[in-house]
């Protein structure tokens, strides 16, 4: 699995398997990022040592708990799956042992972890929590999607970031496109004016059959390729510009995490597209594709 750090890399899913994502930043090349997808039957438990990395559990579908010391966290009306209501995550700090406990007849989970030295409390993450942090309806007409904040900048934490984004079939997302791969601050204000992130984007796509077409590259082209990602896919992005588009007919869901020289997602607009902001007429009016009140 390990590759060329200039190449994007499409880590295919093993549906077949319990744990059908995995791999480490040493895996893919990296410095921070590591990535793990498992489903898990009713009172399957998986134990855990998050040793010197902070780590984050996000729910893609089911019910679980979690027993950590003397902390212990519930899942409450989970969603089915990820077209079916808002997530929940448990964020977890360095140096923490933990037992998670499958509470559904079917669980899916997906995590990530990168180093960190800088301990901050454990985080449990509600539909509440995330109605709270504004749920963002971005772009307009064919590039309108959702956002929902998990993770986002300014959260207790040293590196981790997550979102996690819908864009409607046939769409286009992450768009104009934009890249956080150099490390810039504002001289004056000390304002990151773009960060230096790995990141990864872990895909849901509602019929198994559909798929999202995301094109990766640089400025200078010495990057330009394009990753067909099915349902359970991953795309690494190691640098550069990364818009996605859905395919048509199929409602396209990814979630991402990122991790590098701040915990932010301060990115640089691709300026020969830059011109396209502000010249939508409305929002798509199949957005918002998840609510609060779809989790029961």
């Amino acid at each position: 699995m390990i590759k060329d750090k200039k190449c994007p890399l499409i880590a295919r899913a093993n549906n077949n398997e319990s744990i059908y994502q995995s791999f480490t930043s040493q895996e893919a090349g990296w410095e921070y990022l590591n990535f793990e997808a498992r489903t898990m039957k009713r009172c399957e438990k998986w134990s855990f040592d998050t040793t010197d990395h902070e780590l984050l559990i996000v729910l893609m579908g089911g019910n679980f708990s979690v027993i950590s010391g003397t902390n212990r966290w519930e899942t409450v009306n989970g969603r089915k799956d990820v077209f079916s209501g808002l997530p929940h995550g448990l964020y977890l700090p360095p140096n923490t042992s933990f037992t998670l406990t499958a509470e559904s007849e079917l669980l899916d989970i997906a995590c990530s972890w990168c180093a960190a030295d800088q301990f901050f409390p454990p985080k449990f993450v509600t539909p509440d929590d995330v109605v709270k942090m504004e749920i963002e309806f971005r772009g307009g007409d064919n590039a309108s999607r959702q956002i929902n904040r998990i993770l986002p900048p300014g959260s207790a934490c040293q590196r981790l970031v997550c979102v996690e984004v819908y864009t409607p079939s046939g769409n286009w997302s992450s768009f104009p496109a934009h890249k956080h791969d150099t490390r810039k601050v504002d001289a004056e204000t000390g304002k990151i004016l773009e960060a230096d992130l790995e990141e990864i984007y872990f895909y849901k796509i509602d019929k198994p059959q559909g798929f999202a077409i995301q094109k990766v590259y640089t400025d200078d082209r010495s990057l330009n390729e394009i990753a067909e990602a099915h349902h359970n896919d991953v795309v690494l992005i190691p640098e550069g510009y990364h818009p996605v588009i859905a395919g048509h007919g199929y409602n396209c869901y990814y979630l991402n995490f990122l991790a590098g020289s701040d915990q932010s997602l301060a990115s640089y607009d691709d300026p020969d597209h830059k011109w396209i902001y502000g010249t939508w007429k409305g929002l798509d009016p199949r957005i918002p594709m998840v609510t609060r009140e779809m989790n029961g």
